[in-house]
């Protein structure tokens, strides 16, 4: 029995039984998600920034923020352009390479929780979006620090 030791190789993509088509993969099944990831049902729009501005709350209780890791993610992924206080003075504004950021106490800005995770899913204006960065767990964990980070520029 010489296939138990000597396998019958198949290339990744190559003309096979395996792929319908022969040499592309495969779509999954319509109307699947994938393990792990949650849809966001707000849409990226003003009205869907509004709404999220209205209806959404951190889901997360207070046994289940954990503001290290919080301020872990915000460092890495926000920190840059944001400042690490949330004054909008980080590196990239002090260097003069991106300006604008308002800090995250403006009056005018009137951030929540709702409108900090749909902008971290969506982006707004010049911020891109961090959904493929952050899953939904440390989307809202960053949304915690940012409130955390406002409170205390409030103060």
């Amino acid at each position: 029995m010489p296939n138990m030791y000597e396998p019958v190789p198949y290339e990744t993509y190559a003309e096979s039984g395996a792929f319908r088509s022969g040499w592309e993969a495969q779509l999954p099944v319509e109307g699947t998600i994938p393990r792990g990831y949650t849809p966001f049902e707000i849409e990226n729009t003003t009205e869907g920034y509004n709404l999220a501005k209205e209806t959404l709350t951190n889901p997360l209780d207070s046994t289940q923020v954990d503001m290290a890791k919080g301020k872990e993610l915000y460092d890495i992924y926000c920190g840059i352009c944001h400042g690490n206080k949330g004054d909008g003075q980080g590196n990239l504004v002090k260097r003069e390479k991106i300006l604008g950021i308002p800090s995250y106490d403006d009056a005018g800005r009137a951030i929540n929780a709702g409108s900090i995770y749909h902008t971290i899913y969506y982006g707004k204006n010049a911020m891109g979006s961090y959904a493929n960065q952050l899953n939904e767990e440390e989307r809202w964990q960053v949304t915690a620090y940012v409130l955390d980070l406002k409170a205390k520029l409030e103060k």
